[in-house]
């Protein structure tokens, strides 16, 4: 009965109505006479069922389905009245209890949902170190999966292998690093050889670095993708032969649950080394090691990453992220605590520094690289890219965190905020601001008139609020509305701020004019003078507000 369908059910019924002589419209009124021989028997039509279900009645069978009636001796008189009913009465019965089992199923009809493919993009790493070092990639893939995959970032792999159902083999040439997959192709396989490429390219934060059996590579180097990523796609992503930190976390099996745009941005991934962790009041700091230091320990690495970690947390309430992972590599023949560091904006984000091999312990508090990497967490995502404002918000504030941390005092910090605009200065004298910002994404121009920028909107906003607010509320207000922004909600959100238009106007007496030409009566009104003895700090129209950018304050503490 469970596998007859609704239709096998009605032709069924048709068929006994035709042997023991009913039609089907005397049937379905519920006063035929072979329904009106049955004791206790009731049927009961109802047109319009409030559910709308297909069929527009319903059959109520209670003494036919066999319910005990009340006159029946204990409930056991209709077993023995169907016993010695006619073949052709106990078949028009059969019928009405098919009918109404047909017609109870279209009271609330089964809706057919799509069957959900569980199944995922399966990434298969395998790192190996003989003959060199190198990351084997397998993708398995499954339906419905894009034939066109591309590296972010190519350069490193040439071809790749495509595994057919029928079990062919065809090696594919990686051009522009695209790779179009033949129809049936059920895997495919290739080689990152991360010791080859440092070696013909040198070492680098994407193609690949390290020191020892330890080494760094970015994701968008090294994993192939789908070109295009649909929403929805998942991934799955193992790992064996080392252990590694990537920007995510696996899970109990070691097997990483990723979303497809996770393979968009990457982030920085690193294998081998050693380990230490970073733990906050509201935050954990993943960290590898990926080599030796001459004169540095782990915990003293560890350390100095914590208390750039709470430096961060002086401009923002919490810190950004409530996990990050950090990689540091060390880097041969250099002295000084940071050579280099970059984030990723992977999910979650990820960030690697370069650190003199010979570097040692009190080395890191003249240190500004890795707090300039984290300050870039305080501001969401700009999209499209607007170097000159990610890059000044950072560069503005890694003097200000450190000045509110007690690292540097509130001179220092106008020293080396004041330096850095002449270094962007030079070469830029007749350029317009929109000009110098032109020259391309890391050149001074771009850090430090965008760092100018940063402070004489952090003065005004606390010039128009009286002090209340400032730039920092600019960025909580900007993370509550999600990681990623763009130019113009960056503007609504300074007015929101100020409580009235302030960026735009801001930014025309900026842009256009000459680099830098604000600074001279910006820095006068805050009463910062720069001499032949270096900066002094006198009293001016807008001291008090000088002081309370830079002032020490706990971690999370608004002036």
């Amino acid at each position: 009965m469970g596998n007859l369908s609704s239709r096998s059910l009605h032709r069924l019924v048709k068929h006994l109505l035709m042997r023991c002589g009913m039609d089907g419209a005397r049937f379905g009124k519920g006063k035929s006479a072979g329904l009106q021989e049955q004791p206790g028997a009731r049927v009961r039509s109802k047109v319009g069922d409030e559910r709308g279900a297909r069929c527009r009645g319903t059959i109520h069978l209670r003494r036919v389905m066999g319910e005990p009636s009340p006159r029946m001796d204990g409930g056991h008189g209709w077993p023995r009245r169907w016993s010695r009913a006619p073949l052709c009465m106990r078949a028009r019965a059969a019928a009405v209890i098919l009918l109404g089992l047909s017609l109870m199923s279209c009271q609330a009809p089964l809706r057919h949902h799509p069957r959900e493919d569980v199944a995922a993009l399966r990434y298969n790493l395998t790192y190996v170190r003989e003959p060199e070092h190198a990351v084997d990639v397998e993708v398995v893939l499954v339906r419905g999966t894009p034939r066109e995959f591309l590296f972010s970032q190519p350069g490193a792999v040439t071809t790749v292998s495509a595994h057919r159902e029928d079990g062919g083999v065809l090696t594919l040439p990686v051009q522009e690093g695209r790779v179009l997959l033949p129809r049936g192709t059920r895997f495919l396989r290739y080689r990152y050889a991360l010791d080859a490429s440092i070696r013909e390219r040198g070492p680098d934060f994407f193609q690949g670095s390290g020191d020892g059996d330890a080494r760094h590579v970015a994701g968008r180097a090294y994993l192939i993708r789908p070109r295009v990523v649909k929403p929805g796609l998942r991934v799955e992503l193992s790992l064996v032969g080392t252990d590694a930190l990537l920007p995510w976390q696996p899970g109990e099996n070691g097997v990483y649950r990723l979303r497809g745009e996770d393979l968009v941005d990457s982030g920085f991934h690193g294998f081998g080394g050693r380990r230490c962790q970073v733990r906050l009041p509201d935050a954990v700091l993943d960290v590898a090691i990926l080599g030796h230091f001459k004169h540095l320990s782990d915990a003293a690495v560890c350390t100095w990453l914590g208390k750039a970690a709470e430096e961060v947390r002086t401009v923002r309430r919490a810190f950004p992220h409530p996990r990050i992972t950090v990689r540091v590599i060390p880097a041969p023949g250099h002295h000084g605590p940071s050579v280099f560091g970059m984030v990723r904006w992977s999910s979650p984000p990820s960030i690697s520094i370069s650190v003199g091999q010979e570097a040692r312990p009190e080395d890191f508090a003249r240190d500004w690289v890795a707090v300039h990497e984290m300050l870039h967490l305080t501001h969401p995502v700009f999209v499209p890219r607007v170097p000159w404002l990610s890059e000044g918000l950072a560069t503005y504030y890694t003097e200000v965190a450190r000045a509110r941390s007690g690292r540097q005092d509130s001179r220092r910090a106008w020293e080396e905020l004041l330096g850095g605009f002449a270094r962007g200065l030079e070469g830029n004298d007749t350029r317009t601001m929109q000009e110098a910002v032109s020259q391309g994404s890391f050149s001074l121009a771009v850090y430090w008139t965008g760092a100018l920028f940063a402070l004489h909107l952090d003065v005004e906003l606390r010039r128009i609020t009286g002090n209340t607010r400032g730039l920092d509320d600019v960025l909580e207000l900007l993370a509550a509305r999600g990681s990623s922004s763009t130019f113009g909600a960056f503007g609504a959100a300074v007015d929101a701020v100020a409580g009235q238009p302030l960026f735009n106007a801001l930014l025309e007496r900026h842009l256009p004019r000459p680099a830098f030409a604000e600074q001279a009566g910006l820095l006068e009104a805050l009463g910062v003078q720069e001499g032949p003895n270096g900066v002094s700090l006198v009293p001016a129209r807008d001291s008090l507000l000088r002081d309370s950018v830079v002032g020490r304050r706990s971690h999370g503490e608004t002036p």
